[in-house]
């Protein structure tokens, strides 16, 4: 009997002594698993003669009871001590505000959201949108457009070619949206009204360059459009794009060789600490070049000249949208930094609307 209870006292001192459940689980198997010291206790006891049996099995059986007590006392010490801890860890301030929903904290991209006001603006005025490859003929990106052999603008220095094919042309990254007035004109009869925007390439990088960049392209084609509707058309736009109430453009003199006349646009502003405001002051600023379609461009789309005229326009997104939104480098709009988006986007559901405000 001495020896059982310096067994149990033994056992009981472990159990106390346990720092985690696998300590625990350890001692019990040690005490009550098959090859445990109270198991083998218990086997001996068919061994044992009558009287020894019911002594012993019963002082026995009231050890292994007082261990399997202490077991379980100890181990829910030890599962609420653990659980205290978890707690401790991963405690939850109440007081902090609420999370925002994936739809709040996400942001449209500057870019995202100056597309759509431009096609707001100018579906408003029934303007349907076209759209074309990235990847270009040399003949629709530039002999159709009246580019002749030899201009710059087919270097490589400029434009980013193709290896060249067996029969010696060339597919090359656009340089402007205007194939896709050229597939229109060739895919549609007038009268055409339509906006090309898209990415765009060049071999330029700089503060105000990308070698991808973003433009709009405007284009119409009827019997009587000339100058004053081009003038109408982009006056319209840069007041409700700018969201100014009036809004002063001057036109000057230029050469594109896929219009005639060509000209430049400049609207009205005033530059003041950093920012220009549209709409007042006594400077200018260049925002567009535009101009009527040159005839030798109709031919090459198939329309005669004789019947019908046109006028285009196309102007940067990117740069438009540094105008409007203070944006200082063009290259930050590409280099995905978070702290940026989350600073000049836009949230999910401020869809532009010309009733409600485009950047309201």
């Amino acid at each position: 009997m001495t020896d059982l209870s310096t067994l149990e006292q033994t056992i009981l001192g472990q159990i106390a002594g346990a720092g985690d459940e696998t300590a625990l689980e350890a001692v019990r198997v040690a005490a009550l698993g098959k090859k445990g010291s109270i198991s083998a206790l218990l086997a001996m006891l068919g061994k044992m003669s009558p009287e020894e049996r019911k002594t012993q099995g019963a002082a026995i059986n009231l050890a292994k009871d007082r261990v399997t007590q202490a077991l379980a006392a100890r181990r829910e010490i030890l599962k609420s001590a653990a659980l205290d801890a978890r707690l401790a860890t991963e405690t939850i301030d109440v007081t902090l505000p609420v999370r925002e929903a994936p739809a709040e904290a996400g942001r449209i991209h500057p870019l995202s959201q100056v597309f759509e006001e431009v096609n707001t603006i100018f579906a408003d005025m029934g303007f349907s949108i076209a759209e074309g490859p990235d990847i270009e003929t040399d003949d629709y990106n530039f002999t159709r457009l009246n580019f002749p052999e030899g201009h710059p603008a087919r270097e490589m220095h400029d434009t980013f070619f193709f290896p060249a094919k067996q029969d010696g042309s060339r597919m090359l990254l656009r340089t402007h949206t205007s194939p896709v007035q050229v597939r229109t004109m060739l895919a549609e009869k007038p009268p055409i009204r339509v906006i090309c925007p898209g990415r765009t390439y060049r071999i330029d990088s700089d503060a105000t360059h990308t070698p991808q960049f973003h433009q709009v392209e405007g284009l119409v084609i009827d019997k009587g459009s000339h100058l004053g509707h081009l003038k109408w058309i982009l006056h319209e736009f840069c007041k409700a794009f700018f969201e100014v109430d009036h809004i002063n453009m001057r036109f000057r003199p230029s050469f594109f060789p896929f219009t005639e006349p060509s000209l430049e646009a400049d609207i009205q502003c005033r530059r003041d600490k950093g920012e220009i405001r549209f709409g007042e002051g006594e400077d200018w600023l260049e925002i567009l070049g535009c101009g009527m379609v040159h005839p030798n461009v109709l031919r090459a789309c198939g329309i005669d000249p004789d019947l019908y005229q046109g006028f285009a326009w196309g102007m940067g997104i990117d740069r438009i949208a540094m105008l409007k939104y203070g944006m200082h480098d063009l290259r930050q709009m590409f280099e995905g930094d978070v702290r940026w988006l989350s600073h000049y986007g836009f949230k999910p559901l401020d869809v532009p609307t010309l009733a409600g405000g485009l950047s309201s």
